[in-house]
């Protein structure tokens, strides 16, 4: 069992690349590099191995957080969709007006 319950497996898996798994996976790729620095390590050059499973962890987790994103803003459409449904004496349409009728009329000043 996940964070995400089993209903949201009906939702489309998010993008390889979205949002958060390019700001997690940068964000682990500079973790990696200052911990090089505050161990007086060259940055770029030592600890490749791990700036790279430091950034892959970092776009995992940021994958898994898109998922769950995605699931709690599809829950929110759902349940906002059933109460309007349900309240429709809330929801009326509104009439329609002409762009004239909403503009005052023009008067030129000289």
């Amino acid at each position: 069992m996940g964070l995400v319950p089993d209903e949201a497996k009906v939702l489309p898996p998010p993008g390889i690349v979205n949002r958060n798994s390019v700001w997690l996976g940068v964000l682990g790729w500079c973790t990696a590099m200052l911990q090089n620095t505050l161990n007086r390590r060259p940055p770029l050059k030592s600890g490749v191995h791990r700036q790279v499973l430091m950034s892959t962890i970092g776009w995992f987790i940021g994958y898994h957080i898109t998922k769950y994103e995605n699931y709690n803003f599809a829950r929110l459409d759902r349940d906002m969709n059933e109460y309007i449904r349900l309240h429709p004496e809330e929801f009326r349409e509104k009439e329609k007006k002409t762009f004239a009728e909403i503009v005052e009329p023009f008067h030129p000043v000289r």
